[in-house]
């Protein structure tokens, strides 16, 4: 016994109590590591385990995701195509909030994210995470001669050069490594943190990213001083060229698409292997999302003559106003605090990863940044997301607007807004009403416009859509400047 009557044995147990207590403590409050995967061009239906009656192509990887974690299921990119939803994931702002109006872009010019914008990238890195993303950025940057330092210009489809330098890339946007490509018109050209390193084919590419990533998460694995990182792997697939490898040709039994989506499946199947096999998947922030609908060039009718349905009946595909555009697979793995097999219903959008992020480090996001971004974290603790935000403005590949409130749904477009038919300019809807509104909750294909009979509704939800470009931001906060003046609301010629 000791002086205060504790057996030594005693206390060498309280000690190793305290001990473990403390270290279970350290690990339990430790920042978690989080880990982005965004597929390309991959819609709602193409998951088997979002739409198991329409969907034929089987993703093991992805559904296994859907068993562990919350699956919200309406979710949507903040455009129908790629770069402006890459914009928004990045800064937590709709994108036709600057100089791009519509369409995407195609490098070889400054970063359409400015250099004092803050992003996701450097945010987390500030809270101490080590930051990278592997895969395709899309949202430009420029290229430097490597001996004489010139800009060099975009030559038709010609591919830069080995070894030309980015000076504007992610590495000055936030991101401590970067590997990858710029978009699919110039996949071939790889490139690492700011240089040009190879010339490869392009079938060689997802098979390159999923190694990469792996690479990487075994590399932090080893870090000895429990540095959290933050993993973006914004994959290249299955948007075209669709390439699926050879030992994935012919899996599906559907066409290389539905084998491209396979492979991509795959893919998750490796990264979150890495983590299990690292012991880092129980403090590992999981999230598996797309930036918009299936493309036309994966031949969407053949795949229904198959019996798979894309968009899961939603209407459209990706570039279009329609839902099919823009509601994209969302799941969320966070074991011991996302409840496994769960589903929340709530409306988010990716602009939301931002202000997620913000409350999930405890740290405020910068002044002006963020405006249109709800931190959706509550919705994983299985409460209720506390948004100051009316509702969510959807934007389509030519610029059409359409916005979403609740259950209501207004399109500033005759049609499609995008590739689908009928397009804008059919004649046929010469005589068509100017817009169109949906009630989502018992018209979820959009099939009956209620436009010209709820003029109350549409009069409202117009408004609302109006505040919210002229304030510069669709949240609660302070005043921030649209980054160009005239934001056309109507786009079709004959709106009036």
């Amino acid at each position: 016994m000791n002086k205060i009557g504790v057996s030594t044995t005693s206390l060498v147990v309280i000690l190793l109590s305290t001990f473990t207590w403390f270290s279970n403590a350290q690990v339990n409050s430790k920042k978690p590591n989080i880990v982005l995967i965004l597929c390309d061009d991959l819609g709602y239906g193409d998951v088997q385990s979002l739409a198991p009656e329409t969907s034929k192509i089987k993703t093991p990887h992805i559904d296994k995701l859907t068993e562990e974690g919350m699956i919200f299921t309406d979710a949507h990119s903040g455009s129908s195509v790629c770069t402006p939803t890459r914009y928004g994931i990045m800064t937590g702002r709709y994108s036709w909030r600057t100089k791009l109006q519509r369409g995407v872009v195609s490098g070889f010019k400054p970063n359409l994210i400015k250099e004092d914008r803050p992003t996701i990238g450097n945010f987390l890195k500030d809270q101490g995470y080590h930051t990278a993303i592997i895969g395709k950025w899309h949202l430009n940057f420029q290229y430097l001669d490597s001996t004489t330092q010139a800009l060099i210009p975009k030559k038709g489809k010609k591919l830069p050069p080995i070894g030309a330098r980015i000076p504007d890339g992610p590495n000055q946007r936030g991101f401590d490594y970067f590997h990858g490509f710029h978009h699919a018109g110039s996949m071939k050209a790889v490139i690492e943190n700011d240089q040009v390193i190879i010339h490869d084919d392009e079938i060689n590419m997802l098979p390159r990213l999923t190694t990469k990533s792996v690479d990487y998460i075994n590399n932090q694995a080893k870090n000895k001083d429990g540095q959290p990182f933050f993993l973006y792997v914004p994959l290249g697939s299955p948007h075209t060229p669709i390439v699926p490898s050879k030992e994935w040709q012919g899996k599906s039994g559907l066409g290389n698409y539905a084998d491209f989506v396979m492979q991509t499946d795959g893919t998750v199947g490796a990264i979150t292997k890495a983590l299990k096999d690292n012991g880092l998947s129980e403090n590992t922030l999981v999230i598996f999302s797309s930036d918009n609908g299936t493309s036309k060039a994966a031949n969407i009718p053949n795949l229904k003559r198959q019996g798979h349905i894309v968009s899961a009946g939603y209407r459209g595909s990706k570039s279009d106003l329609w839902d099919g555009g823009h509601r994209i697979p969302f799941i969320v793995k966070w074991p011991n605090t996302v409840v496994p097999n769960t589903t929340n219903h709530d409306l988010i959008c990716l602009t939301d990863i931002f202000a997620t992020f913000s409350e999930l480090t405890g740290v405020a996001m910068p002044s002006k940044s963020g405006e249109d971004s709800v931190s959706f974290l509550p919705a994983l603790h299985g409460e209720t997301i506390n948004s100051t935000r009316a509702g969510v403005i959807h934007h389509s590949i030519s610029g059409h607007f359409a916005y979403r409130l609740g259950k209501w749904k207004l399109l500033l477009a005759k049609a499609s807004g995008g590739w689908s038919v009928p397009k804008e300019d059919d004649p046929s809807l010469d005589t068509m009403p100017i817009a169109q509104l949906y009630d989502m909750e018992n018209d979820p294909a959009e099939t009956t416009n209620l436009y010209t009979t709820h003029p109350d509704i549409v009069e409202k939800l117009l408004k609302q859509l109006e505040l919210d470009i002229k304030t510069g931001r669709s949240t609660k906060g302070e005043f921030s400047q649209n980054d160009v003046d005239n934001i056309i609301l109507w786009k079709s010629e004959n709106k009036k």
